[in-house]
């Protein structure tokens, strides 16, 4: 499947969210174990609840997708596949975010913190992980916001500003040869 220009650019917002949080992280320094294993502990609550947050979002999205669907399809403007197609990568993309922020709340409740067979040096490792797990999810979630955005944005000019010149309309011509 082709990607767009309008996923192109979603993308390219996502991986600047992911540097800005990315840089921000590192310039927190090296740590110890006990202190990665401190900063856990207050992190966690935190941690859970934004994927929590990302958990809901991703699941309302593909919910009212489901409304952008009825809208365009009931549109008397014909839309060209393209349309369709970037309402699917949204679904697949946001699936995605769905099952890893999931995924990553049912590991990060996980008590490591309180067990005593895990080596101090490896909280380290625990706590950095922990903070690019959550720095994707959040900005995945950003792409898949923006490419929301876009397709939000194409559906207002062409069903609720009637724009017939736009790219993702069928021409006259169009619906003739493929035969509607």
């Amino acid at each position: 499947m082709n990607i767009s220009n309008y996923t192109k650019r979603a993308i390219i917002g996502g991986i600047i969210s992911l540097l800005i949080i990315m840089t921000g992280t590192f310039l927190l320094g090296e740590l110890s174990g006990y202190e990665a294993k401190v900063l856990i502990k207050h992190s966690l609550s935190g941690l859970n609840m934004l994927c929590n947050t990302i958990v809901l979002a991703s699941a309302t999205i593909l919910a009212l997708l489901l409304t952008l669907l009825s809208l365009s399809s009931g549109s008397n403007t014909k839309l060209k596949r393209d349309h369709f197609l970037s309402v699917l990568q949204i679904a697949k993309t946001v699936t995605g975010v769905f099952i890893m922020a999931l995924m990553s709340f049912l590991i990060f409740n996980l008590p490591i913190t309180e067990s005593d067979n895990v080596p101090n040096n490896w909280f380290n490792a625990i706590y950095y992980a922990s903070l690019i797990v959550s720095s994707i999810l959040s900005s995945a979630l950003i792409v898949v916001v923006l490419m929301l955005y876009n397709t939000v944005v194409n559906i207002i000019r062409i069903v609720g500003l009637g724009e017939k010149d736009h790219p993702l309309t069928l021409k006259e011509d169009e619906e003739e040869i493929l035969g509607e």
